[in-house]
């Protein structure tokens, strides 16, 4: 596209005129603009203008200085901007669209909201609830900064020079000053570095009321998006639509202390309390829906590359016919993606490098989320749509995990008994996949959790099955996209042949491995070096191999099946729900510096989190199974996803 021309705007703008002067609206839709070619000295003529059309082009940014200060609606849907700032030069807007944005996030509708104070709609919907929400974390966050200032000049020598005090005081303040939940951390530390150097040009005159940014008057009260809490009892005679290896069994109900349980009196328990209960998966939004069955959560990757410690506080569930982002801080709901029809049995997170068409690389956190119509959603949850649907399977998926050396490498695991690798690669200009199928891998039995091996992620692929924990070579340099299992393993020596499902498996550092079946009451912990040493030199010499068992750690007996575990290799943890909603606790560290001897007695958890029955209409939810849990990586927060819709997330404290 060339550089908008004075005869183009004639043609595109409404009322048709011979006077640049009295065009009121304009459409420059869909004719391949860039950022360069919005010419502020052409467009600045437009004095009268009322509505600008964008949508549809390449704009990365929007000049400062167009000069239309009647504008009153903006449409810039579908472009690539990453950055909204600039939209402050519009102060009468009302209404502005920005759907399809993919480099935008919910910080940027934030602070749209605070540059934009007479704004009334957004992307179509009523402003009125982010306005308030704006509103609020700027009352706080000035509360905040000015308390900070306080206690930062307290330190201020009467010697140093006021201008590096003051740049200490800006950088203090947006490194210290912290509110609300992190997914809004880059709206907050914003706003939080305004606050401080207005503080700082007014020599510390706390920041008026009247800065901040006021509700519209048409504003209606707030709807901000809230995760439902528990709101319904299930009748004890309710039919449950459980499948036939999992039941609600009858043993007495889960006791109702909310603390740890220690159950190792040598070492110490871990400090954990309930912090949320949602009930944020429910068909048709139903207050009573006690009975949807949730079955996987995955925490975000940091956003922070590199960044020593960076942990993400925010979790994808899933479960029915949703997907839910939760915010494990403040227990808002920031996102949730619905499919009718759908049952939601997996998630898993990666974190893809995109290259803009001027060269500038972004980093997304997409979201894969897979069930029972065997299709693969690839969601960017934080610009709030769906990018790609992988038709994937002709039955249901069980399980998916993204490469952990290739970000856009994904397993999915069907009951068509195949997994399958794809390359989901990198968006095009319509932000849409082309996957493409790299290796199919044939199984005995359903696959139901995947691993890849933590020490050599790109050749061996684990996984427990039905059948039992078998082995794939993934190797892509190898001819044959179509593979059979490697080897089979066992895990008690009088078993001539695997058989035992294996329904819970995770590395618990590079080499040592968490599996659990039902039935047995034991999770093993066992060496993937030693157990792959025993298969020999030949390729084929053993395809059945007995695991080396480190250690045996005590867990629930019961024959109900599916309950996952989960490992926190940094906190050298592994964690189990059961069938009386109990997260089962084991610090594993000092088994793993010392393994007892083989014939040692099962290893205790170091503690049980017993399930704190809360309220429903007044009544405690006595009965519930944990069938997932999973903490973050600094195990600040642990989330567990529940058979009755229900989830429940501790905090470390």
């Amino acid at each position: 596209m060339a550089p908008l021309t004075q005869r183009l705007l004639f043609q595109r703008g409404r009322p048709k005129t011979n006077s640049l002067g009295k065009i009121r609206s304009l459409d420059l839709s869909g004719l391949e603009l860039r950022s360069e070619h919005l010419d502020p000295n052409l467009l600045g003529r437009l004095k009268q203008l009322k509505e600008l059309d964008l949508s549809n082009n390449l704009l990365e940014t929007l000049p400062a200085n167009l000069g239309l200060s009647h504008l009153r609606v903006l449409h810039c849907a579908n472009n690539q901007l990453g950055d909204i700032t600039a939209l402050h030069q519009f102060l009468d807007l009302e209404e502005l669209s920005l759907e399809g944005n993919p480099f935008l996030t919910v910080n940027d509708n934030l602070k749209v909201s605070f540059l934009l104070p007479k704004l009334r709609k957004i992307n179509g919907k009523d402003a009125a609830s982010t306005c308030s929400q704006v509103e609020n974390l700027n009352r706080e966050l000035t509360n905040r900064v000015t308390a900070h200032w306080e206690k930062f000049m307290a330190t201020v020598s009467p010697e140093e020079e006021a201008d590096k005090f003051q740049a200490d005081f800006v950088k203090s303040a947006v490194r210290d000053v912290h509110y609300g939940p992190e997914s809004l951390s880059e709206f907050t530390q914003w706003r939080v570095r305004m606050i401080a150097e207005k503080l700082v040009a007014s020599g510390g005159a706390r920041v008026l009321e009247a800065d901040v940014p006021k509700e519209p008057p048409q504003a209606a009260a707030v709807s901000k998006l809230r995760a439902r809490k528990v709101a319904s009892k299930r009748p004890d005679n309710f039919p449950l639509d459980l499948p036939s290896t999992k039941r609600v069994c009858s043993s007495p109900p889960a006791q109702t202390e909310g603390r740890p349980v220690d159950l190792d009196g040598g070492q110490a328990a871990l400090h954990l309390e309930p912090l949320h209960f949602l009930q944020c998966h429910s068909r048709n939004n139903s207050p009573k829906d006690l009975e949807t069955q949730l079955w996987c959560c995955a925490f975000e990757p940091a956003r922070e590359e590199g960044h020593s410690g960076a942990t993400s506080q925010t979790v994808a569930t899933c479960g029915g016919e949703a997907v839910c982002v939760i915010d494990c801080q403040t227990g808002i709901v920031l996102h949730k993606y619905k499919v009718p029809g759908e049952e939601f049995f997996s998630v898993a997170w990666t974190a893809l490098t995109v290259v803009t068409q001027a060269g500038h690389k972004k980093r997304w956190n997409m979201l894969a989320a897979a069930g029972l119509r065997g299709m693969v959603r690839l969601l960017h949850v934080r610009a709030g749509f769906c990018c790609s649907v992988i038709r994937a399977h002709k039955k249901a998926i069980a399980t998916l995990c993204f490469s952990s050396t290739h970000e856009t490498h994904l397993f999915t695991a069907s009951y068509d008994k195949r997994i399958i690798l794809w390359d989901i690669g990198v968006p095009d200009q319509e932000y849409k996949f082309q996957a493409s199928q790299l290796l199919m891998l044939s199984c005995s039995s359903t696959p139901l959790r995947l691993c890849p091996v933590a020490s050599c992620p790109d050749d061996l692929l684990l996984a427990g099955c039905e059948g039992g924990c078998s082995c794939w070579d993934i190797r892509l340099d190898q001819p044959q996209k179509q593979r059979v299992c490697e080897v089979d393993f066992v895990f008690s020596e009088d078993s001539e042949m695997s058989g035992q499902r294996v329904d819970g498996l995770a590395f618990v550092n590079d080499d040592v491995v968490a599996s659990k079946g039902s039935g047995e009451g034991i999770i093993y912990l066992w060496s993937w070096s030693q157990t792959w040493a025993g298969r020999g030199r030949g390729r084929g010499s053993q395809s059945v191999l007995p695991v080396v068992a480190l250690a045996r750690l005590q867990w629930s007996s019961t024959n109900l099946a599916y309950f996952s575990l989960s490992t926190c290799p940094d906190k050298h943890l592994v964690l189990c729900g059961d069938e009386e909603g109990s997260v089962w606790i084991y610090d594993v560290e000092h088994l793993l510096e010392h393994p007892p001897p083989p014939a040692t007695a099962l290893q205790a958890p170091t503690q049980i989190l017993k399930w704190p029955q809360p309220l429903a209409l007044g009544q405690p939810v006595t009965k519930t199974m944990v069938n997932t849990v999973v903490a973050n990586g600094a195990f600040t927060y642990l989330t567990a996803l529940t058979d009755s819709n229900i989830v429940s997330i501790w905090r470390s404290c």
